[in-house]
């Protein structure tokens, strides 16, 4: 065996200590740390996956509440308010039920009448978000659609 210049002999090695390193003495540890570490980081981590998932289903129902007014607009302009609701409860299916208000044609329209529809959705959160934002239980979205009187 070829001793290595400055070895002078068998030394024991600490469990865990490469070998050709000698652990420092009186050095602290670092046992725990990574425990602490996640400790801090996990509220982070959580926050922010719970604002994506919160978010994300936020702009899923916006989109779906202004696709339902201005679809409601059309139909409402072009065949009545019957079935501009119609439209409207068709086009808000996926995310459930939503308020809505139609203003119909006249029976002789000018040429700048409109038919108008708002819808309201009342969106809850599914994650804590809205409590940590005090947002408290949910937030309204609300979709605005006009159309011109066609009929």
């Amino acid at each position: 065996m070829d001793r290595v210049p400055g070895d002078t002999g068998d030394r024991r090695r600490a469990p865990g200590v490469p070998p050709g390193r000698v652990p420092a003495a009186g050095r602290p540890r670092d046992r725990g740390a990574a425990a602490v570490e996640f400790a801090l980081i996990l509220p982070v981590v959580l926050l922010v996956i719970f604002a994506i998932i919160d978010f994300g289903r936020m702009l899923n129902a916006q989109l779906t509440v202004n696709q339902a007014a201005r679809e409601g607009a059309r139909a409402t302009a072009l065949a009545g308010t019957t079935q501009g609701d119609a439209r409207v409860t068709e086009a808000s299916r996926t995310i459930g039920a939503v308020d809505r208000t139609i203003e119909d044609c006249p029976a002789s329209p000018e040429p700048d009448d409109d038919a108008v529809v708002d819808v309201a959705y009342d969106f809850t959160f599914v994650t804590p978000l809205g409590v940590i934002a005090d947002l408290g239980d949910g937030v309204t979205l609300q979709g605005h659609g006009v159309m011109p009187c066609l009929r």
